[in-house]
């Protein structure tokens, strides 16, 4: 059972994980693989610290946040580098990504 202090935040870091996987995936696929590595490198990091952010919010972790701040951080990078990028995966992403920063700072400033 989700905490519902957390509830909305955990979604978003959840959605944020597939289009994060998504757009790392179809980066792969693009015919210039080496323009996107750091797109792909960003959302593989951003993958990463949302699945982690949302385990902490399910255990309700005293690091949450903290944690929440720097996964801010992370989705807010991989929103930027998803952004410059004209593929439609990378126009989703940094949208979802970009949820997902205001949804941890919300956190994160709540105390």
């Amino acid at each position: 059972m989700t905490p519902p202090k957390y509830a909305s935040c955990i979604q978003a870091c959840s959605a944020c994980v597939i289009a994060c996987e998504v757009c790392a995936s179809a980066c792969l696929q693009e015919e210039d693989v080496a323009m996107m590595a750091n797109c792909i490198k960003l959302d593989r990091d951003c993958a990463d610290i949302c699945r982690l952010a949302e385990t902490l919010m399910a255990r309700e972790s005293a690091l949450v946040d903290e944690f929440c701040r720097l996964c801010a951080i992370v989705c807010q990078a991989c929103a930027e580098e998803c952004a410059k990028h004209r593929h439609e995966h990378c126009q989703q992403c940094a949208q979802v990504c970009q949820r997902c920063v205001e949804e941890c700072e919300a956190i994160s400033m709540a105390t």
